[in-house]
């Protein structure tokens, strides 16, 4: 069983923590990836095109022998028409309603009642969680994620410092842990290449490290405005968070009470 530090807010050593059978599952990047899609897949918004779009004009045209204004004998094709202009028994028509026509409807427009979520077997998305867990506490994994990862990583924090409620508070606790290089690195933004700029998601924003406490608190709101940094409760982890992108190995600080949490109540098992 791995044993790992427990720093406090001062980055002083303040005793060891054996980690819980929960980090000793093996890394299956395959799972972790089909969980992720699965957290994603609920965030997706329904979408829908009109029920009567392209279907908003009379475009009735008889086909019957004697029938005036039909097309029968005009040597037109059966397309739906909509009458544009007329005189006498002569009709000028143009294709309508049907799908490949001017103004037509579409043939198999977006629905609103499709389903987006793709499901998980309860037990494989646990697996997933655990498998996240254990490459969070690896160190080469993290480093090769891009993370800008401190020396003495892997170690987890001292249970005070989830009382800390100033932002301040907290980046200042971040820098004496050595996160700086990860802080900056969290903090750049780029333009995102190709139509996803005009599509709400102009920028792409580096994710930093993840703080995962062991229930509410008050640096659940000191940390909401440092960029690329999440704080989470021990109990509402999941892979998404551990493994941003389906990339396994995001740089994770835990709590010793979110550690005593998750083992105490077995989570994720």
């Amino acid at each position: 069983m791995m044993t790992v530090k427990v720093l406090d807010k001062e980055s002083k050593e303040v005793g060891m923590q054996k980690l819980p059978s929960q980090f000793q599952e093996p890394i299956r990047v395959d799972l972790i990836k089909r969980a992720v899609d699965s957290v994603q897949s609920r965030k997706r918004q329904i979408y829908g095109a009109d029920p009567r779009a392209g279907k908003k004009q009379a475009a009735k045209l008889s086909r019957r022998r004697r029938d005036y204004k039909g097309a029968y004998g005009k040597g037109v094709s059966r397309m739906p028409r909509k009458t544009m202009t007329r005189r006498g028994m002569q009709m000028m028509w143009v294709g309508a309603f049907a799908p490949g026509t001017v103004g037509g409807r579409r043939a198999f427009p977006p629905s609103s009642e499709r389903v987006f979520a793709q499901a998980m077997n309860t037990k494989e998305r646990r697996k997933a969680i655990r498998s996240a867990l254990a490459a969070v506490m690896n160190k080469e994994l993290v480093s090769g994620r891009g993370h800008a990862v401190p020396q003495n990583y892997p170690f987890i924090l001292a249970s005070d410092v989830e009382s800390l409620a100033k932002t301040s508070e907290f980046e200042a606790m971040l820098l004496k842990l050595g996160l700086e290089g990860d802080l900056e690195r969290g903090g750049k933004r780029a333009v995102r290449a190709g139509k996803g700029k005009a599509r709400g998601r102009k920028l792409k924003k580096s994710k930093g490290p993840l703080i995962v406490v062991s229930g509410a608190c008050k640096m659940l709101s000191a940390a909401r405005n440092i960029p690329g940094v999440d704080v989470v409760e021990v109990r509402k982890v999941n892979a998404e968070l551990l493994a941003p992108g389906a990339h396994p190995g995001r740089l994770t600080l835990m709590t010793q009470a979110a550690v005593q949490k998750l083992e105490k109540e077995g989570l994720f098992l």
